[in-house]
């Protein structure tokens, strides 16, 4: 049943300018309310993991954004994620997210975070094309 609801939500968006190899990127000052312990993930003053997805996502919908068809969108649907290392209050993190593989109304990204040099974290990101009003009716 959920198969078929998913199809409904779905259905005709065609996006033929989204293409494997289009990128985006996301930049954020680290603040208190990005923390682990504003965000309730911890109780470190550095950036929360939901922050870094928060991030990641926003750039992969950034290498997109531009180019989606008149009433779609997209969501996101999965991830894999790796937090390898804390950022600070005050750093500057930019996390790039680049389209490796479309199928259908499938984008699979491959993503990552930086703080300065050093990577923060990895993911793999996979987001769904819907149309916009059709999705949000059937919430």
């Amino acid at each position: 049943m959920r198969e078929e609801r998913a199809r409904v939500i779905i259905v005709d968006v065609h996006a033929p300018l989204i293409v494997a190899g289009l990128r985006g990127e996301a930049r954020r000052t680290v603040g208190t309310e990005h923390t682990a312990e504003a965000l309730g993930s911890g109780d470190v003053p550095v950036l929360g993991t939901p922050a870094v997805l928060a991030l990641i996502e926003e750039a992969a919908v950034n290498a997109i954004r531009e180019l989606l068809p008149e009433g779609a969108t997209s969501v996101g649907v999965w991830v894999k994620l790796d937090h390898l290392a804390p950022s600070k209050i005050g750093a500057k993190v930019v996390a790039t997210a680049e389209l490796v593989a479309v199928e259908n109304r499938l984008l699979d990204f491959v993503c990552e975070a930086r703080d300065g040099d050093r990577v923060v974290a990895k993911a793999e990101h996979r987001r769904v094309l819907v149309v916009r009003d059709r999705w949000l009716a059937k919430l």
